[in-house]
């Protein structure tokens, strides 16, 4: 459609679409199981769907929903256990070009992208951040297990990798992660409310996988205007939050990493080995100077942590850059020269705001760069929670 209006509302590109009446009405009946009340529908033949919804403190919120069908139909060269949805909208001759997603500037209308099984009745979320612009013309896959907890549950929470394909060089998720979300209708607000949170804080994946962690054993039903519970795993107020985003000037990278690197520093200010933290917020530098009381200053790196553990039980972090220079396959790898020690944050895995930090030149290198250090580290028993006891191993 030439229209890029709905329901008042500039979103960028308006679709005609044939054959949705089930899925749009699921979305409406979900609203109502969510516990709150639909004040406002826009019609199935378009899409998006904007759905005007109040919840139980009275808050009035707009979903901007890019509903997509989710089927279980065997195809050919894929796995028997898979389901499958597909993005498309528009003409197939227009799925070359760029479909950008729309998002409200202001955060008061949360966008939602929904793989949606109306037979099942389940519900696929997609990160509407990551998958901003649409690939239009592409399938996503999930396995039958997940949806199976999440029908036995209602809420079931994963993480798969994310890698390049066709019409992408680099993988979508600058950590090749990506969390996936499946639920019941009854916990439509419940997702609305994990996006909002995700996309106004800018949270990487292995933090929005702990913040849908979260809300799998703490449902907020009709309650999306609650704004607390970051707050209460972060252990900041809003204001520090805020102004944690605002302090820095690689936006991006520094709101994904920058709750963590709070935390590194209030821990390393409270050591009593540790004279100096120096926060370093420059593009192809360390994180941090630490200064310790016997003149030494550590280079230090600090990373968030994997969710999930590895076979043998031990913790995970990925140790490497989001992009590669051009001509040059090796830069996108840490050179083991480049700082001292590792902080791994291991919220994403344990909830708590803890660190394990490991010595840089004592881990595995790169199998094709020796002087590389290897992508995915193990945290092993050589990682300490005390920066100051490496120092024998410097």
């Amino acid at each position: 459609m030439n229209t890029r209006m709905l329901a008042g509302r500039d979103v960028g590109e308006v679709y005609s679409v044939r054959r949705r009446k089930d899925i749009h009405s699921l979305l409406l009946r979900a609203v109502e199981a969510s516990g709150a009340r639909l004040l406002y529908s826009s019609t199935p033949d378009r899409a998006p769907v904007f759905l005007g919804v109040q919840v139980d403190t009275d808050e009035r919120i707009g979903l901007l929903v890019y509903p997509f069908r989710i089927t279980q139909r065997r195809i050919r060269n894929r796995p028997d256990d898979e389901v499958r949805g597909q993005l498309r909208y528009g003409s197939e001759s227009s799925w070359e070009r760029d479909h950008p997603v729309a998002h409200e500037v202001a955060g008061v209308d949360v966008t939602l992208i929904l793989g949606i099984d109306p037979v099942k009745e389940i519900f696929l979320g997609l990160d509407a951040q990551l998958w901003d612009p649409l690939p239009m013309g592409i399938s996503f896959y999930a396995k039958e297990e997940h949806f199976a907890a999440a029908l036995k549950d209602g809420w079931h929470v994963w993480e798969k990798d994310n890698r390049s394909g066709k019409r992408r060089v680099d993988p979508r998720s600058p950590t090749h992660l990506e969390t996936l979300v499946a639920f019941k209708p009854e916990r439509l607000l419940d997702y609305a409310l994990l996006e909002r949170r995700a996309s106004s804080l800018g949270l990487d994946q292995p933090l929005r996988h702990s913040a849908a962690l979260t809300l799998s054993s703490s449902p907020q039903r009709g309650q999306i205007a609650r704004q607390h519970r970051l707050e209460e795993q972060f252990d900041l107020r809003s204001e520090e939050i805020l102004d944690l985003i605002s302090e820095r000037n690689r936006l991006s990278v520094a709101v994904r990493g920058g709750v963590a690197e709070r935390h590194l520093a209030q821990l390393l200010e409270r050591s009593e080995s540790v004279v100096e933290v120096k926060h370093l917020d420059k593009d192809g530098q360390h994180d941090f100077d630490v200064s310790l009381n016997d003149g030494t200053v550590l280079r230090v790196e600090c990373k968030n942590a994997s969710p999930n553990r590895t076979a043998d039980g031990s913790f995970k972090v990925e140790v490497q850059k989001t992009r590669t220079s051009k001509n040059d396959p090796a830069s996108r790898f840490y050179p083991v020269s480049g700082f001292d020690v590792v902080a791994a944050c291991l919220f994403s895995a344990t909830g708590r705001w803890i660190f394990r930090f490991g010595v840089t030149a004592e881990m595995p290198r790169h199998q094709k760069f020796p002087d590389r250090l290897a992508p995915i580290q193990h945290i092993t028993e050589a990682w300490t929670d005390d920066i100051a006891s490496l120092m024998g191993r410097l």
